[in-house]
């Protein structure tokens, strides 16, 4: 076998590999960083211990409407939570959460500003120390 045969058959065979490999790390990354669903941005990530959380956000009457929600699987727990628009506090509160799943959900509706809109919603369980930190920008 000749270089130049040897050198298009690894062409090809990275080729083939990139191919087969793209769709399968496209999907990773949409399902582990963020998933858009029409105008509908929705993020999921992991807290500081073993509680998740998931955010969206989507325009609604020239507003928009943004949802965190913290799932601990445990009920009872109290979190205090602040929901920041574009790096101010927009929100705060404390939440509890409630059966059959352990979790709670923060649902506002904010003004539309120019440009893109940064949300970040920040919660704290005081009694276990546990940080929940979600972002999404839409």
């Amino acid at each position: 076998m000749n270089t130049t045969t040897r050198t298009l058959k690894t062409r090809l065979a990275a080729t083939l590999v990139v191919a087969t490999l793209a769709p399968t790390v496209a999907l990773m990354t949409a399902g582990s960083a963020s998933a858009q669903g029409g105008d509908e941005v929705i993020n999921r990530g992991s807290c500081s211990g073993s509680t998740h959380w998931k955010m969206k956000a989507k325009p609604r009457d020239s507003r928009i409407e943004v949802e965190a929600e913290i799932d601990s699987n445990v009920n009872g727990q109290s979190w205090n939570w602040k929901l920041f628009h574009d790096g101010s506090v927009s929100a705060h509160g404390t939440s509890t959460t409630q059966a059959p799943s352990g979790s709670f959900s923060v649902q506002r509706k904010t003004t539309d500003a120019a440009g893109t809109d940064r949300f970040k919603f920040r919660a704290v369980n005081p009694a276990t120390d546990e940080v929940c930190v979600a972002r999404v920008a839409l």
